[in-house]
């Protein structure tokens, strides 16, 4: 039996163009088992680049099932959380998941979260929970987490948890670092509607405080590792090592959305982007 989240109609599920998805995440299908799940999950992330041009541009994003889909699938560009994982949403439906929505709070290593701004999805297996986001565009893991209190999981080079802070009735996503564990984000189970989710969209497209619309953000995991831009700070993780670089022109930057994030974008979003990121 499959479940999608409030908000998310039987027609939008099932007018979902699966075929057509999996060929723009280069699958040829995928089981609803736990393997199935974590090359879903995985495929989505190395194809579609967490991008945030819409917002850093003025732009809010449309949440309908249609204009996501013409997005990210016909048109071959990106999104944040509530694109991508909108979209992923709809393909675990489709393929036979059970999965509702869970709202965030963005921690990064605070000790409390901000707004409710971040959505993720939570997907019941065979009895089990599992965190699944494909669109968090930070430390977050590459594959499905499982929501057992405190166990550590190995996931695509870096250790995961989720702990329960009772106080706040939160699951926290942690990750192991040098200095111990980093809480990345905390999300509750209250239920969620569509109106949360489109009010914490243009919550973090407008607002003056959110990260999402003050600064260009870009994260792609590769199988090698992964690349991501701030502003113009270009990061590429490869077999272990880290380059990095300051994207100098207008060209420059064109060239690595093109070749390094594979976007294809007019010359005017070029324009109006390069304007945004070289402010001194």
């Amino acid at each position: 039996m499959t479940a999608g989240a409030p908000g998310m109609r039987d027609a939008d599920a099932a007018s979902f163009d699966l075929a057509a998805y999996f060929r723009r995440v280069g699958l040829d299908g995928c089981p609803a088992t736990l393997a199935g799940l974590a090359s879903l999950q995985q495929a989505q992330m190395r194809a579609i680049v967490f991008e945030n041009i819409d917002p850093l541009l003025g732009r809010t994003p449309d949440l309908s099932p249609r204009a996501i889909w013409a997005k990210l699938v016909l048109a071959g560009r990106g999104g944040y959380c509530f694109e991508l994982n909108t979209l992923l949403e709809q393909a675990l439906v489709a393929t036979g998941f059970s999965v509702r929505r869970a709202m965030a709070r963005v921690r990064m290593g605070a000790p409390i979260g901000g707004p409710r701004s971040h959505m993720a999805l939570l997907v019941t297996l065979d009895g089990a929970e599992w965190l699944v986001d494909a669109g968090f565009g930070g430390p977050a893991p590459v594959g499905p987490v499982a929501v057992e209190g405190g166990r550590e999981q190995a996931i695509g080079g870096a250790t995961f948890r989720i702990v329960e802070n009772k106080d706040a009735a939160e699951g926290v996503l942690e990750r192991r670092q040098a200095q111990g564990w980093w809480p990345v984000y905390a999300f509750d189970r209250l239920p969620v509607q569509q109106a949360d989710i489109e009010a914490a969209n243009f919550v973090s497209a407008n607002w003056a405080r959110s990260p999402l619309s003050a600064s260009l953000m870009m994260n792609l995991p590769r199988a090698d590792g992964r690349i991501s831009l701030l502003d113009t700070a270009l990061t590429i993780e490869r077999g272990g090592g880290v380059e990095k670089s300051v994207l100098g022109s207008r060209a420059e930057m064109a060239r690595v959305l093109a070749g390094e994030f594979r976007l294809d974008l007019p010359d005017e979003t070029l324009d109006a982007l390069w304007e945004r990121i070289a402010r001194p």
